[in-house]
């Protein structure tokens, strides 16, 4: 058996942006159009009005301030109202290949390795942008690894089911390394005239390099153990799918066919199916709560972060222990916990130890336990 250690991480952001401010102004434009275009239905009370949005109320649902969008001339277009991203040939790489890349070479470069070190790649995200042929072989060619590569899409919680796949093969001795990227282009299954999740969600791509822990080139962090779970609920959903022109009105412009969520469900059931699974995962490896340097989680809502925070700590979190990152970034859904551990676990030393952990749609959960070492 062979230990598996995360050796390097990378994340490829956006160049555009939306604040708050952009976002508010656009879909309030957008109520208004909608709402002078069905004056008569609203006034017989046939429909209802779209209600404005606000800066305060996304901050206060959310936390979030900002997000990174691979187009935002269309979400910002009250007219259009999704993103507008260019028609490419199938001889050309995929939008998703393309973001997926630059994060696996800053990976790479991180580690101090190239594509020849690498023997696997897993490309675990939310929304691929195809059915076939998979997303995570064209990037394997696109880096010129040999080797094999597959999908996988446990939403929100794909990361660190990958990060466990991964382990488990170098465990094993199947592999010797393995990229798992997270290519999420999230801003085009979001529904951005829908009030309450208009402001959700944000574009981006991470990467991170597990290998054996006795093939790093510098500092690494031990994957000590892995624990993923599920649950089946249909409050997270996206209804869309290779069956929808097979079924009545199945083309049409339905609401189902983007991000749906029931929130007050999702809160009220998925805390405490990750505060008890991250409790039962340490506890079962003998490691208590003041042994936790750092939780990096996955970055939905920051009311949940705390909460979760709260639990596993028995108190409130410390200053960067549980560090934040969707005032910036949104809602990444794979992507959100691997980010939050890019961008804050150098400062940790030799022997600290921490967890990743990811949730959503299944419902799902995934955590790691890692160390530093070096």
């Amino acid at each position: 058996m062979y230990t598996p250690a995360i050796t390097g991480s990378g994340i490829f952001t956006p160049e555009q942006v939306i604040t708050n401010a952009e976002l508010v102004k656009a879909f309030n434009a957008y109520a208004d159009l909608y709402n002078a275009e069905h004056a008569a239905e609203i006034d017989a009370g046939e429909l209802p009005a779209k209600e404005h949005s606000s800066e305060e109320f996304i901050v206060k649902a959310s936390g979030i301030e900002q997000r990174y969008v691979m187009d935002k001339t269309g979400i910002l277009d009250p007219k259009v109202m999704h993103p507008l991203l260019r028609q490419r040939s199938d001889e050309e790489p995929g939008l998703m290949a393309e973001m997926a890349l630059d994060a696996a070479q800053k990976a790479l470069q991180a580690a101090g390795k190239t594509a020849a070190d690498v023997d696997a790649v897993i490309c675990a995200a939310s929304n691929l942008e195809r059915a076939y042929p998979a997303v995570a072989i064209e990037i394997q060619q696109l880096l010129d690894i040999n080797g094999f590569a597959f999908d996988m899409n446990v939403a929100c919680s794909s990361a660190t089911f990958g990060i466990q796949a991964a382990a488990d093969m170098i465990r094993s001795g199947s592999i010797r390394s393995a990229l798992v990227v997270c290519p999420e282009i999230c801003s085009a299954h979001l529904e951005w005239r829908d009030r309450d999740c208009h402001f959700i969600f944000g574009d981006v791509a991470t990467a991170v390099l597990i290998e054996r822990a006795e093939d790093a080139a510098g500092a690494y962090f031990e994957i000590k153990s892995t624990r993923c779970a599920t649950e089946f609920s249909n409050n997270i959903r996206n209804n869309n799918g290779f069956l929808r022109r097979s079924r009545p009105d199945g083309v049409a412009d339905r609401r189902d066919m983007q991000f749906m969520q029931n929130g007050r469900k999702v809160f009220k059931e998925v805390l405490p199916m990750v505060a008890e699974h991250i409790a039962g995962h340490m506890a079962d490896e003998g490691v208590e709560a003041a042994d936790l340097k750092r939780l990096w989680l996955h970055q939905a809502n920051k009311s949940m972060n705390d909460f979760i925070g709260r639990k596993v700590l028995g108190r409130v979190p410390e200053a960067g222990e549980q560090p934040n990152i969707l005032q910036d970034y949104a809602n990444t859904s794979s992507a959100g916990s691997i980010i939050a551990f890019s961008k804050y676990s150098d400062d940790l030393t030799d022997g600290d130890t921490g967890l990743i952990c990811s949730f959503g749609a299944g419902y799902s959960v995934g955590s790691v336990l890692v160390q530093r070492h070096g």
